[in-house]
């Protein structure tokens, strides 16, 4: 009789596949974009000097070589604005995405584990945050608490908290299926021990998958409240502030929303083929098949 295998166990088995799954061009393109983004944020303020709050130059000035995105209804070099709006978008996008993996991972661990009337009490509650619109519920949460970037971070991740738990909830369901949780309590473990030993590792997978993805929702998220006046304030730079401010001036200078609208059209784009191409790397029922045949022929 064979061994029962964990996921994480296959999944550090496919260590030998993992090269030839990295030839994914979607992944590669992903991990590209995100990684030129986030280096963009950390160190593009030390390579284009310019203060993006300081209106000191022409007024609607196309792209030159002194402002190569170039200015906006102020005189303010729109490249710098672009620049610290990456660092808002990528500080948004991981604490929303923090905030609903957290909250997420509690609901979705404690109602498969438990089951029973925690498990019908937490979903009922989930879907009745799934009933609306999640747009909608995230300007209501932001309009109760008033329209700030914090309160902005803090809509978002709730609102994208019921996709992480029913997630999380599916994924400790197949995991608790699997012999060896069997096995683990039956040796005496307990139920944190389970949770923390056996369960979660069994799930990061698709947690990673996941968030990826929805760090790009919550990107366009606050560009979508930052647009409406209900993310980041100006004068402060969001892409979503400066494609409000530039849709009054579309005719008269288009490159004031071309630039911020590329930027948040690229970021998203990335994020999503990266946890497209973790995904393929990560789940372990994508390639099983493919990973014991290289196990087998050992």
């Amino acid at each position: 009789m064979s061994a029962v295998t964990s996921p994480w166990q296959l999944l550090q088995r496919r260590r030998l596949s993992v090269p030839a799954r990295w030839r994914n061009p979607i992944g590669i393109a992903g991990a590209a974009i995100v990684g030129a983004v986030i280096l963009t944020a950390i160190f593009g303020r030390f390579l284009w000097t310019l203060d993006p709050d300081n209106p000191a130059w022409t007024r609607l000035e196309g792209p030159s070589w002194a402002h190569p995105f170039g200015t906006d209804d102020l005189g303010r070099d729109t490249l710098a604005r672009i620049i610290h709006g990456a660092q808002v978008s990528l500080q948004v996008g991981a604490v929303a995405v923090g905030i609903s993996l957290g909250i997420g991972l509690v609901i979705g661990v404690f109602s498969a584990f438990y089951r029973g009337i925690l498990d019908l009490v937490l979903m009922r509650f989930v879907d009745i945050i799934f009933a609306f619109p999640l747009l909608v519920l995230a300007i209501l949460i932001v309009g109760l608490l008033g329209p700030s970037r914090t309160n902005a971070m803090i809509a978002i991740g709730i609102v994208y908290t019921p996709a992480f738990a029913r997630v999380i909830r599916a994924a400790v369901l197949e995991v608790l299926g699997f012999p060896f949780i069997e096995s683990a309590r039956s040796l005496g473990a307990g139920d944190l021990r389970v949770m923390g030993k056996h369960v979660l590792p069994n799930i990061v997978a698709p947690l990673i998958v996941l968030s990826t993805v929805y760090f790009s929702q919550a990107i366009l998220a606050e560009a979508t409240l930052s647009f409406l006046g209900l993310g980041t304030k100006p004068p402060e730079a969001a892409w979503g502030n400066m494609l409000f401010t530039a849709k009054a001036y579309i005719e008269a200078n288009l490159w004031m929303s071309l630039f911020p609208g590329l930027a948040i059209m690229v970021v998203v784009l990335g994020f999503n083929f990266l946890g497209d191409g973790l995904r393929d790397i990560l789940d372990p029922r994508i390639g099983a098949s493919v990973s014991d045949a290289v196990v087998a022929k050992q």
